[in-house]
C-alpha cells in the first residue's frame, strides 16, 4: 500500500519597519521572502517520530503519544508536539521526516520561526486537524511553541509573517489587527554578515530598559503608554531619565513614528520606491544610534549597499549581527557583488507566499 506523504514549507521574513516593536504592542511591517524551511515526511507504523536534519548534521527521534521532556534550550520541535498534545491533538501513527532549509541560521531572518511554523503545519496535517487550513491559528500555535513555552521576550511578528506570507502589517493590542498589502516591492539583496547573534539576550535587554523607562514616566503621567503622541511635558519627562533608558525609549518612539509613515506609504498608489528606501535608511539610523544594536561590519555593509546604488538598507531582525538587506529594484546583482566582496553571503530575494502544505500518496 502506498504511504501517505506530507510536504510543508514556510518562508523566512524581512522586518521592513518596526524592529523591537511587536513585543511592546506597537505596529510592524514585515514581508515573507523566498528563502524557506521545508519538511517532507511519510507515514510509518508505530507511534514514533524520526526527524532528519542534514543541514545541521543531526537526527532526532521521540514518541508522539506523550508529553516530551526538553533536552536542550529552545527545544522547539518537542515543544510544538507538547503544545498540540495539551490541546488533545497528536498523530495516530508514526512519521519519518526530513527538514531542510535555505534561510541563513541565527541571522535575524526568522529561520527558527519558519521551522516552527512549518512543523506545526506538518503535525496538524498529520493529525488531519482542520486548523491546518487556518494560517492565523498556525501562527498562534507557533508563537506558543517558540516563545510562550520558554517564557522568552519575543513577539509574534515572525510567526504571522511566515504563516501568512506576502507583505503584512500587524497592530498589536488586546486583539491583533492584520493588514495584508498588495505587494508593490521588487528585489532585495539580503546579506549575511556571518556574525552570529544573541536574539533573546538583545530582546530582553531592550524590553527591560524600555519598560523601566515607561514605569518611571507613569509615576508623573499615569496614563502614559508607548502609543500616545508626545506632548512637550512628556518630552521633558523623558529627558530626566537615565541615559540608557532615555536612549532606548526615544529609539522605540522614533521607530513607532517611522513605521506609521511606512503604513501610509503602503496604502498610497502609485507606491513610492524612493521614499520606501529612505524610510529603511532612517530606521537603520535609529537602530544604530539609539537602540545601539548595529556593529561596525553591519554599518560597512549598509554603506557599501548605498554606495552601490541601493535605495535604502538596514539591519534585519534584532540586531548586533546576522543579516542586512538592501532595497534594490533595479541593480540587485551589482549590490550583491559588492557585499560579497566584503565577505558577506548575499542572496537576491523577493516577497513570497506563506506556509504551503501538501498531502499525497
Amino acid at each position: 500500500m502506498t504511504q501517505e506523504q506530507i510536504r510543508v514549507s514556510a518562508p523566512g521574513r524581512l522586518c521592513l519597519l518596526g524592529e523591537h516593536q511587536d513585543y511592546f504592542g506597537l505596529p510592524i511591517i514585515a514581508a515573507a521572502i523566498n528563502l524557506r524551511i521545508s519538511i517532507k515526511g511519510k507515514r510509518t507504523a508505530g507511534h514514533k517520530l524520526t526527524l532528519h536534519l542534514p543541514d545541521i548534521k543531526k537526527n532526532e527521534e521521540f514518541p508522539l503519544n506523550k508529553e516530551l521532556a526538553y533536552s536542550q534550550d529552545r527545544d522547539y520541535l518537542k515543544s510544538a508536539v507538547n503544545i498540540l498534545l495539551r490541546k488533545n491533538t497528536n498523530p495516530d501513527s508514526g512519521w519519518d521526516a526530513t527538514v531542510r532549509g535555505t534561510i541563513p541560521i541565527n541571522s535575524g531572518t526568522a529561520s527558527s520561526s519558519a521551522l516552527v511554523v512549518a512543523w506545526i503545519g506538518f503535525l496538524l496535517q498529520a493529525c488531519r486537524d482542520p486548523r491546518v487550513s487556518k494560517p492565523k491559528e498556525i501562527a498562534e500555535l507557533a508563537f506558543q511553541s517558540e516563545v510562550a513555552e520558554f517564557m522568552e521576550p519575543g513577539g509574534k511578528m515572525d510567526h504571522y509573517s511566515s504563516s501568512l506570507g506576502q507583505v503584512i502589517s500587524l497592530h498589536f493590542g488586546e486583539k491583533i489587527k492584520i493588514t495584508q498589502f498588495q505587494n508593490p516591492l521588487k528585489q532585495f539583496v539580503l546579506a549575511d554578515s556571518q556574525i552570529r547573534k544573541d536574539t533573546t539576550g538583545t530582546l530582553g535587554y531592550i524590553k527591560s530598559h524600555v519598560n523601566r523607562a515607561v514605569s518611571k514616566i507613569k509615576k508623573t503621567f499615569p496614563d502614559f503608554d508607548l502609543k500616545q503622541p508626545l506632548s512637550p511635558s512628556l518630552r521633558q519627562e523623558i529627558e530626566k531619565l537615565p541615559q540608557k533608558e532615555k536612549q532606548l525609549l526615544t529609539g522605540t518612539l522614533m521607530t513607532r513614528d517611522i513605521t506609521a509613515q511606512g503604513l501610509a506609504l503602503f496604502q498610497d498608489h502609485p507606491f513610492d520606491h524612493q521614499k520606501f528606501g529612505a524610510l529603511l535608511s532612517q530606521q537603520q539610523k535609529v537602530i544604530r544610534d539609539y537602540l545601539k544594536v548595529s556593529s561596525p561590519k553591519i554599518n560597512q555593509m549598509i554603506e557599501t549597499s548605498l554606495d552601490a546604488g541601493a535605495l535604502g538598507a538596514k539591519i534585519n531582525g534584532s540586531g548586533e549581527g546576522g543579516c542586512v538587506f538592501a532595497y534594490t529594484p533595479n541593480n540587485a546583482e551589482q549590490v550583491a557583488k559588492k557585499l560579497e566582496n566584503l565577505g558577506a553571503k548575499a542572496y537576491i530575494v523577493h516577497v513570497d507566499k506563506g506556509i504551503c502544505i501538501q498531502s499525497f500518496k
